[in-house]
């Protein structure tokens, strides 16, 4: 495909949200293409997300970097860096002082991009990063300044609507087996051991049920000696949790005592959100204040959900020692697998035409018409899309290591 260059046309860049092994491999993807199709054209990426573009803060893109983008899709992170800021929440804007007292954040985003000729921005995030910039576009347009916004979906969580694949999600997974073929190896230093592996996901199991499959994958390509006790039972998955299951303690409780019984230890995989409004409404009726992000979530770290589920099935169970470890950020920090990297390069590169054409919307595999790759319009992207546990892959799962399905 050969598309005009248009000297006029300028190019931004910016990541943002948490992180997700795509950030930097897209960046350089989108230098790559442009510098293919466009080279002539000016490029900058704003640091730390929407604070750098409130701040006026960029960097250039410069012919040595232009030569050398393709270092950039061996890494894990942002080489942009990134941020949480949500330009509608005046306050906390305020108070970190990128605005001043009185002053519109997404106002003042669209006048630093009008100041800085951007014609065409691309964002890489989740649904508030690419919506937040939708509503940049508007606000311009409305004042007679035409921008064109071209998103990449990045979550490890795979809960973007009606995007049936987001970027990192299978990376994360795929770190997630490795993390825990590490890990699950404790059971070996206590009798009685109980370990739970909390996984990312605050809506969606997609990336825990996805972790198991994988690391029972890995379990099935690996040699074990029973004969001396290196038995596979001893490193199985015993259960999986998700948000969109609901959970009997009790009954759980029961069949992990015999499986406890039985081998001397019991691996959970743990969504992070599972159970979680129960959690925060049990915490919250002692008095207790969670801290919240600027979306207003309330930040999972201080819920501590795997010790909250440890705490409770250990004494049930009669496990003599518990061990909670998270994965999250080793997985989200990784550089991209080449199954990441197939798939950002089919993103980045209709991108990049949607771009020079001047068609906004977020890149992604269109649920609702197909599965086609399309510039999906900015008004149907939204977070919290459920994983179903009914798919198949997933119950075959649960029935392999003895766990009921949801009904």
């Amino acid at each position: 495909m050969s598309i005009p260059s248009d000297s006029r046309q300028k190019i931004a860049m910016l990541t943002a949200g948490g992180l997700a092994p795509c950030l930097s491999a897209a960046v350089g993807g989108l230098i790559a293409r442009y510098t293919d199709l466009s080279p002539e054209t000016e490029i900058i990426g704003y640091r730390s997300g929407y604070k750098g573009l409130l701040l006026g803060d960029h960097l250039t893109v410069t012919p040595e970097v232009r030569a050398n983008a393709g270092v950039l899709l061996r890494h894990g992170g942002s080489a942009l860096g990134n941020s949480r800021i949500k330009l509608t929440n005046v306050e906390d804007c305020v108070k970190r002082g990128l605005v001043k007292e009185g002053q519109d954040p997404l106002k003042v985003a669209a006048e630093q991009l009008a100041r800085d000729r951007v014609t065409i921005l691309h964002t890489i995030g989740g649904d508030d990063t690419n919506t937040t910039a939708a509503d940049l576009a508007a606000y311009l347009e409305a004042n007679g300044y035409h921008l064109t916004v071209v998103g990449l979906p990045k979550t490890i969580d795979n809960d973007v609507v009606p995007i049936r694949q987001t970027l990192g999600a299978w990376t994360a997974a795929e770190q997630g087996a490795l993390f825990a073929e590490n890990i699950v190896n404790e059971q070996s230093a206590n009798p009685r051991m109980l370990i739970v592996h909390e996984i990312m996901g605050r809506k969606c199991g997609w990336l825990t049920a996805a972790t198991a499959k994988a690391y029972r994958e890995r379990l099935n390509r690996t040699a074990f000696l029973p004969e001396f006790g290196l038995d596979r039972a001893h490193k199985e998955v015993d259960a999986v949790y998700l948000p969109e299951m609901p959970l009997d303690i009790a009954r759980e409780a029961a069949r992990l005592r015999e499986r406890l019984d039985a081998k001397d230890c019991v691996t959970v995989f743990l969504s992070e959100g599972a159970g979680l409004d129960e959690i925060v409404a049990e915490i919250e009726g002692r008095g207790e204040v969670l801290g919240r992000d600027p979306f207003g979530h309330v930040k999972i770290d201080t819920v501590n959900v795997g010790k909250w589920f440890a705490d409770r099935f250990a004494p049930m169970i009669g496990a003599e020692k518990t061990l909670v470890l998270k994965s999250g950020h080793f997985c989200r920090s990784a550089a991209p697998n080449p199954d990441d990297l197939r798939l950002i390069q089919g993103m980045v590169d209709l991108a990049v035409e949607c771009g020079l054409k001047g068609v906004s919307g977020v890149i992604g595999h269109d649920e609702d018409q197909g599965g086609r790759l399309r510039a999906i319009e900015f008004p149907r992207i939204r977070g919290g899309k459920a994983f179903d546990p009914t798919v198949p892959w997933f119950t075959a799962l649960l029935d392999q290591i003895g766990q009921e399905r949801p009904h």
